[in-house]
């Protein structure tokens, strides 16, 4: 059975950070695209970064420069590094594992940034 268990979100200041940690279990977590996403109140859900078995990554625009991806194969576990936080980073941050066929999801994790 697949699991993916998100873990690190909560309330932040803007400018401020947190970190986003997925737990995963059931896969070959290596072979698998490790993705963040997001969905807003209101809003579809978008992508936020992905970071590929290879370890290249790539960004929403939105976040570039303020967000970092990483991985950690010997712990199954994808991050995310959210720096200079803003209102509008505000969402439900979603773990996803890709490898060609089913896509799977975490539970979420709430992000809030207000002053």
């Amino acid at each position: 059975q697949v699991q993916l268990v998100e873990s690190g979100g909560g309330s932040a200041q803007p400018g401020g950070s947190l970190r986003l940690s997925c737990a995963a279990s059931g896969i070959v977590f290596s072979v698998y695209t490790m993705g963040w996403y997001r969905q807003a109140p209101g809003k579809q859900r978008e992508l936020v970064a992905h970071i590929f078995g290879g370890s290249s990554t790539n960004y929403a625009d939105s976040v570039k420069g303020r967000f970092t991806i990483s991985r950690d194969n010997a712990k199954n576990t994808v991050y995310l590094q959210m720096n200079s936080l803003k209102p509008e980073d505000t969402a439900v941050y979603y773990c996803n594992a890709y490898a060609g066929g089913p896509r799977y999801w975490g539970q979420g994790t709430q992000v809030t940034v207000s002053s």
